[in-house]
């Protein structure tokens, strides 16, 4: 789909994992200390096992068993006691770190902007901040510790062979020459194959949210049977992807349990040929065969590893692509002279549409109401989308001030515009929290005041706990027109100097709408108010109205100078008092 969020290259991904190891860089170095320690507690075994046996045969007593015994016993003890305090240490490694990715995700994300995230869907984003952050949590609280430990005692194992016998070693490391190459076989094909399962995710998120976001809408235009299609499609794209990343997984892990006898076989069979000549000791024998026995544990644990390292790098590239996104301008830029917002030869077009807005010129005056009307897809949503900073012309401009609105940085276009739409959202949390976001200093006399201006301070006073009252699902569900009123209520706190009002009391019923209005139009005097809505009332008592037609301004004017020139808004007014337009005697 068209604007997807991008996905962070190699480079982009080792540079991100090298910063979080920089951010917590001493606990890290003590991890792989107190995995080497533990590691080289682990090879005493073996090595002394093997003396033993030379010992024995060598006509040695009880001596030369009873003593390394309990060496072997001291030295295992001591290996469980590093490793647990190893994986302790990695696991709180693990989980602060991915506090902090979890962070980085959440600030990248809020300094998205709307327009951005739009195009690219709510689905991607989802999926990223929660299937992807949690891939990418269980592989720095899990895997990363398990990889360290594995690969610090596979290390020391092949260092031990090698330092036992070296033509023992040599034939160890060339017997496992089959892994080498199924692992290179598997690294080929599998980051491309994980990145294309997570893309996949993320599409069938993407439908499953539209589709049920938009039920109403597909109810009523008979769009069931096309969104089945759409789900029953992504889903097969996400079976198709998962299927590859199984066979691939299917291929490789067999290929590394046969290589795991390689090595033990080899050096069974050279040490035995040797033994038999002389050239080594049995106990020498053994000892190089316990430690390569020993290897197939660790290599295990690295292969699986690895494979779990393909899956979540593919998430943390998609993760760490938020960083690659278009951001919102940053602080310090230009600052508007004035509150005059002026629209200029603008014109739009939507990636997979025609032009929306051909040529539209307006200016709206400060402290001025104007209120926007025409037939629906005129352009009137597109227009209050680019008043509002939320997308950019594709040609002409629009500003406020002198300045382009979207040259504003995210805290200066909060002071100056705003747009309220008909969508709404109730954040988990309480009343005070859903009023605090748009202004994080208001009092409580702030807070019930921003209530009442939109007519919901009677139905909030009545709240169990008032202020304090949690919303949400698990808590008190509250419906779209109050949701509504909070949203407004959290633009009477932010306080901008223009709003933009698209549909913004579409959910409310009649009464309440009209009263929102009014005590909105009370509340913002000597301000801006740009109303985008199918109810003629506001159009009636604002100051002018612009009428669009087909992405063109075609009527300006005040309502009775409108209606007195029997133009197209005065056919709407007649239309929506159920009255017949002179023109039609």
């Amino acid at each position: 789909m068209s604007g997807r969020l991008p996905v962070a290259g190699r480079a982009d991904v080792r540079r991100a994992a090298v910063r979080l190891i920089r951010a917590d860089g001493r606990v890290f170095a003590a991890v792989l200390g107190l995995n080497v320690l533990a590691a080289a507690a682990g090879l005493v075994g073996p090595w002394l096992l093997g003396r033993m046996i030379d010992d024995v045969r060598a006509g040695g007593g009880v001596e030369a068993v009873d003593g390394p015994a309990l060496v072997i016993l001291g030295s295992a003890i001591v290996q469980v006691l590093l490793a647990r305090w190893a994986g302790y240490v990695g696991y709180r490694f693990g989980e602060r770190t991915l506090a902090r990715v979890r962070e980085e995700f959440v600030e990248r994300t809020l300094t998205l902007p709307a327009s951005v995230v739009e195009r690219a869907g709510t689905g991607d984003l989802m999926a990223r901040g929660t299937v992807d952050v949690t891939a990418v949590g269980n592989t720095l609280r899990d895997t990363g510790p398990q990889l360290l430990i594995s690969g610090a005692q596979a290390l020391f194992v092949l260092v031990a062979v090698f330092a036992i016998d070296p033509l023992l070693g040599g034939c160890g490391v060339l017997g496992l020459a089959g892994i080498g190459g199924a692992l290179r076989w598997y690294l080929r094909r599998a980051r491309t194959a994980y990145l294309a399962e997570g893309a996949a995710t993320s599409e069938v998120a993407e439908v499953l949210s539209a589709t049920a976001s938009g039920a109403r809408t597909v109810e009523a235009f008979g769009l069931r049977e096309r969104r089945i299609r759409a789900s029953r499609d992504a889903l097969e794209t996400s079976r198709v992807t998962r299927m590859r990343t199984l066979f691939l997984r299917s291929v490789f892990f067999p290929a590394v349990e046969i290589s795991y006898v390689v090595p033990v076989v080899a050096v069974l069979l050279v040490g035995g040929a040797l033994h038999a000549r002389g050239t080594l000791s049995l106990g020498t024998v053994v000892a190089a065969t316990l430690y390569l026995h020993r290897l197939a544990e660790p290599l295990d644990q690295i292969l699986n590893q690895v494979e779990q390292l393909q899956s979540s790098g593919a998430s943390f590239a998609r993760v760490e692509g938020l960083a690659r996104a278009p951001r919102a301008e940053p602080a310090g830029s230009p600052v508007p002279v004035d509150d005059r917002i002026d629209v200029t030869g603008v014109r739009y077009a939507y990636d997979r549409g025609g032009e929306v807005l051909r040529g539209v010129d307006l200016s709206v005056r400060p402290g001025e109401r104007l209120a926007v009307v025409g037939p629906s897809g005129a352009g009137k949503t597109t227009l209050s989308r680019l008043l509002a900073g939320v997308d950019a012309p594709g040609s002409g401009t629009v500003t406020v001030g002198r300045v382009p609105v979207v040259a504003l940085d995210p805290e200066q276009l909060r002071r100056h515009v705003v747009l309220v739409t008909q969508e709404h959202h109730v954040f988990l949390g309480t009343v005070r929290d859903n009023l605090l976001i748009a202004e994080p200093s208001a009092g409580d006399a702030e807070l019930w005041a921003a209530l009442a201006v939109v007519g919901a301070d009677d139905w909030a006073g009545e709240l169990p706990d008032g202020l304090d009252t949690e919303l949400g699902p698990e808590a008190l569900r509250v419906d779209g027109s109050r949701a509504q009123q909070l949203a407004l209520a959290r633009v009477v706190l932010a306080d901008p100097h223009t709003l933009v009002l698209d549909e913004a009391t579409a959910l409310l019923d009649p009464a309440t709408a009209r009263h929102t209005e009014r005590a909105l139009a009370a509340v913002l005097e000597g301000r801006t108010v740009i109303a985008i809505a199918h109810r003629l009332h506001t159009a009636h008592d604002a100051d002018r109205v612009a009428v669009m037609e087909d992405g063109r301004l075609t009527e300006l004017g005040t309502h009775d100078e409108l209606v007195a020139a029997e133009g197209p808004y005065a056919a709407l007014w007649h239309s929506w008092h159920g009255e017949r337009s002179p023109g039609d005697d």
